[in-house]
């Protein structure tokens, strides 16, 4: 290791480096169980005698700060750190902004924080065992090459030509997006995108519409921007066009495969929508997070193809396609904000790290995203297809789909009144991820209904998760008719989640 200690002069040698090692210890900069030099070597570095080390290590020892394992060497003791007087947020100046920011709430509900279960169905994740590994570190491989060839300065803010231009055929391709590479912004997941537009495009008190329901993280972060946001209900059609507020800067849609509820965005309501933003003179952000996978119906070509005014910004991710972890994503700009976003990312990051846009870049042209599209589609269409013959069977009583095209989640609403909270509760214990969408209204009332996910949960485990959710559903209908009956005032729930896990293999 190495040790930060400076010795002046000549004089109190011994005091000097006694001093500064304990205050190291109690400041917690030399950790528990950190192994110091030894006393030959740090003699050397600082040019003291062996034996001068040797006394401060051993009065070090003498006080518990220090230990010493024979043949091991002398190691930090453990001791409670000494707690310094640290500011309160409350006493700064910036004290509101920071309560502002520690007091919003979590953008969607994490599995990975609370340990993932045996069978999940969360939206927006994706299974690694179909992820082609071996193809992914070729193309790794690929980028520290090119990096290696670099002059070792920084790199574009807009990102990497060569991606840059992967990414324009690519959707020109999937999506229908009329784009040149110059038109191309790369960023950190879909996110950086969203806060790099609503930057340049938004000032305090600037309304923003965005679906209502609609993805939390999004309306989160224009609200964190001091916007003033705008919940716009939606419909079979997608958002209610007429009820988009004048004088509105941004307006946020996700018109494939609207989230959370799943409806494309019809073509009446398409057009509609690219008027009322031309003559509030708005920006529209399309966000395309999972069109790739469509499984019936015409293919409809992104909201972005049809924009003859130059006012729809086409944002999308790979983290639906590929690996969240990865945080590569991708902003398709009009000529109006394209400049000032690309300084807004100098600004922020200088630019996404240069090794995975490389190996991503090499990845596409290689023909493997496709490829690997083509395979998840394949899985993902037949574990749709499984949850829908449940949904559609016996969960019918209880559930009832709303009908998608595309993505790799779908929306079901319950039929009747339901504790879901306990319904959540109750799966858990049966190691059955499930996940309301009631988090996804903003200032429409909150519909009673599920997020199912299959991107992440294998196959195989989708029937034995459903029938334990059909047995949950069974056992609260059944404590229901008991309540109601009047022979019971109360049921308790460990009657319910005994009986379930007696069933779980």
């Amino acid at each position: 290791m190495e040790l930060h200690v400076v010795i002046v002069g000549r004089k109190d040698l011994a005091g000097q480096l006694y001093r500064q090692l304990r205050g190291a210890i109690e400041s917690g900069r030399l950790a528990s169980g950190l192994q110091l030099p030894p006393t030959r070597l740090l003699a050397e570095q600082l040019d003291i005698s062996r034996k001068t080390i040797s006394d401060v290590y051993a009065q070090l020892t003498y006080e518990n700060y220090l230990i010493g394992k024979v043949g091991k060497g002398t190691y930090v003791n453990s001791r409670p750190i000494k707690a310094l007087r640290k500011q309160n947020a409350s006493e700064l100046a910036s004290a509101e902004t920071i309560n502002a920011w520690r007091t919003l709430q979590s953008p969607l509900p994490d599995p990975t924080l609370t340990g993932t279960l045996k069978r999940e169905f969360v939206g927006g994740a994706t299974s690694k065992g179909q992820f082609p590994h071996d193809e992914w570190r070729r193309c790794v491989q690929f980028g520290l090459r090119q990096m290696q060839r670099t002059v070792g300065f920084y790199s574009y803010a807009e990102g990497l030509p060569a991606l840059r231009s992967a990414i324009s055929q690519h959707i020109a391709f999937c999506r229908g997006v009329v784009c040149q590479d110059s038109d191309v912004v790369v960023c950190n997941g879909t996110q950086q995108a969203l806060d790099l537009i609503s930057r340049v495009v938004l000032e305090k008190g600037s309304i923003v519409a965005i679906e209502d329901p609609g993805y939390s993280p999004a309306r989160l972060l224009f609200a964190s921007q001091g916007a003033k946001v705008v919940g716009v209900p939606v419909d079979e059609d997608g958002i209610r066009v007429d009820l988009i507020p004048d004088q509105t800067r941004l307006i946020y849609v996700t018109p494939a495969h609207q989230f959370p509820l799943g409806m494309p965005m019809s073509l009446e309501r398409r057009l509609s929508l690219l008027n009322r933003a031309k003559e509030l003179g708005a920006i529209i952000i399309e966000d395309d997070y999972d069109s790739e996978f469509r499984y019936e119906g015409i293919p409809t070509d992104s909201l972005q193809s049809m924009d003859e005014y130059g006012i729809v910004a086409f944002v999308g991710t790979f983290s639906k396609t590929m690996l969240p972890e990865l945080r590569l994503g991708y902003a398709v700009l009009p000529p109006a904000i394209l400049e000032a976003v690309i300084k807004a990312k100098q600004f922020t990051d200088w630019h996404t790290s240069t090794l995975p846009q490389w190996a991503l870049a090499k990845f596409m042209s290689d023909g493997e995203l496709q490829k690997h599209i083509r395979r998840c589609h394949s899985i993902y269409a037949g574990r749709r297809e499984r949850i829908l013959s449940r949904l559609n069977g016996n969960l019918s009583p209880w559930l009832d789909a709303i009908h998608t095209t595309a993505g790799f989640h779908i929306a079901a609403l319950f039929k009747k009144p339901i504790d879901l909270k306990l319904l959540i509760e109750l799966a858990r214990k049966v190691e059955v991820g499930l996940y309301s969408i009631e988090g996804f209204f903003y200032q429409e009332a909150p519909k009673n209904g599920l997020l199912m996910g299959f991107g992440s949960i294998e196959t195989l485990d989708i029937d034995p998760a459903l029938d334990r959710l059909r047995d949950i559903l069974l056992q609260i209908d059944q404590s229901d008719s008991i309540s109601q009956s009047g022979s019971e005032k109360t049921v308790s729930v460990l009657p319910i989640s005994s009986a379930l896990q007696t069933r779980a293999p």
